[in-house]
């Protein structure tokens, strides 16, 4: 139910919370990574993406159960909490981020097949792809992109 939920800026504070959606929703939704790839993806969230990015918390009450990371137009991370995946929260998120930037764009490992058919199922149209993930190991990627509205 997105009714109750509402959506405010990161701050600081919310980095466990953050980190601990992200590893929650990457184990429920890439089983194909390893502990180890996940862990050290988990370093580079923590110590880099985090900062890079303008978050935007999806929040039950006091608790975040989701969030976006926008760098610029491009969706470097939507998670939600798995107990709350089909319930809306990425949806709310995906829409809040498109008025405010417009054209989104976001790449998806292509073996997470949920996740290809929730950016379609919001009107996102593949436009490219690669072999290997931004760490170069063998995880295809497919890039999307969801062009402005009206």
């Amino acid at each position: 139910m997105t009714r109750d939920l509402v959506l405010r800026p990161y701050a600081a504070a919310d980095r466990d919370a953050c980190l601990a959606i992200w590893r929650a929703a990457s184990e429920s939704g890439h089983p194909f990574l390893t502990c180890a790839e996940l862990d050290s993806d988990q370093v580079l969230v923590r110590e880099t993406y985090l900062a890079k990015a303008t978050i935007t918390l999806a929040c039950d009450g006091e608790e975040p159960v989701g969030f976006i990371a926008l760098i610029d137009d491009f969706i470097g991370g939507l998670f939600v909490q798995p107990a709350r995946h089909r319930q809306g929260v990425g949806r709310f998120l995906i829409a809040a981020a498109s008025r405010q930037s417009g054209t989104l764009r976001v790449e998806v490992y292509a073996a997470n097949a949920k996740a290809l058919r929730f950016y379609e199922t919001l009107g996102f149209v593949r436009t490219a792809a690669r072999a290997t993930d931004d760490q170069g190991r063998p995880h295809a990627l497919v890039r999307l992109e969801h062009p402005r509205p009206g």
